[in-house]
């Protein structure tokens, strides 16, 4: 049991954003994400990569834009609850009562979704399943188990790309396989590709793979060639896309649109009562995916909710500098 103020269900940068400003309104929080660690697809998909669009960075790194999340909300103790997916909501009286995945109940006042694009899980690579955890990885979340490996990625979007370069510099070798000959990814992502010493193998499939216990190697078939290549392989990376669900929040009775986003007006509310939402998750006229957007919508959520649970509270939180964050 988990009794709480509010609860936000999402923990990457716009739900841990969320967390801190939460704190500066004094409400007690709970966090709860379906992954095992908090930053969502920031944190499982490109940690290492640089991103450019947040406001007072020049350039920071995935990592380094969770991290600095987490130690903004630390002084006001958010409960983080990893690993487990936000299931059934109940309507009580003055209160909204969440039971997860794990079991875990948590009653609260008001909840916001920050939840991205939902829960999302990887398309699985039809050879080498048997793998996954002895050499077959659907997430690069650090570089460091790649040291010294061969390495074969396959896929050609952003993630396969950016984790093909990401690891070069540490990997004894990478082959980047793609069953197409264009590649989906970022046009200034393919010029440093072109520039690095990744081996691409295009209009190609990973069909065999094999070790004695742990993965050895593969086999790579090549369109237009009759024998397939082998290549040497301790570690396999199937980059090849995400399918993303609401999964549970559908039977929330929230309003969507286009079937996968939760409606929301100007003040981050959805038409649920106490369930407010901000971030990629959100649908309203002139919405833009970013997440330099999703922290000025969480921010509205969350300050929103605090009068929602309290209506006597103002609706504006005041500067921060008038209220510094407590030493952790």
């Amino acid at each position: 049991m988990v009794d709480t103020d509010l609860l936000i269900v999402g923990a990457g940068p716009v739900g841990l954003f969320g967390a801190y400003y939460a704190g500066v309104r004094g409400l007690r929080t709970a966090v709860v994400d379906s992954l095992g660690q908090v930053g969502g697809q920031v944190s499982a998909m490109y940690p290492e990569k640089q991103i450019f669009d947040i406001a007072g960075f020049p350039a920071v790194a995935g990592r380094d834009l969770v991290a600095g999340l987490v130690e903004q909300a630390a002084p006001y103790r958010p409960k983080y609850l990893l690993g487990q997916e936000a299931q059934d909501l109940h309507h009580e009286p003055e209160l909204l009562r969440v039971r997860t995945s794990a079991g875990t109940e948590i009653t609260c006042r008001a909840i916001v979704v920050t939840g991205g694009i939902g829960t999302f899980t990887p398309r699985r690579l039809p050879a080498g399943e048997e793998y996954l955890g002895r050499g077959l990885d659907y997430f690069v979340p650090s570089a460091r188990p790649y040291e010294g490996k061969d390495v074969v990625v396959v896929g050609g979007g952003d993630s396969a790309v950016d984790w093909a370069l990401m690891l070069h510099p540490v990997a004894r070798t990478v082959t980047l396989v793609h069953r197409r000959q264009q590649f989906r990814a970022h046009h200034g992502s393919l010029r440093q590709l072109e520039e690095s010493p990744v081996a691409v193998i295009r209009e190609a499939q990973v069909t065999v793979t094999g070790g004695n216990g742990v993965l050895e190697h593969v086999e790579v078939t090549v369109a237009g060639e009759e024998a397939p290549r082998r290549l040497d392989c301790q570690r396999l990376v199937a980059a090849l896309g995400f399918t993303a669900a609401l999964g549970p929040l559908r039977g929330w009775g929230v309003e969507l649109h286009d079937n996968r986003h939760l409606v929301v007006d100007s003040a981050m509310r959805t038409n649920v009562p106490g369930v407010f939402a901000a971030g990629d998750i959100v649908h309203y006229d002139g919405k833009v995916r970013l997440i330099a957007v999703g922290f000025g919508e969480v921010a509205t959520a969350v300050n929103n909710a605090a009068v929602h649970i309290d209506p006597g509270a103002q609706l504006f939180p005041g500067h921060s500098t008038d209220n510094p964050a407590p030493v952790p």
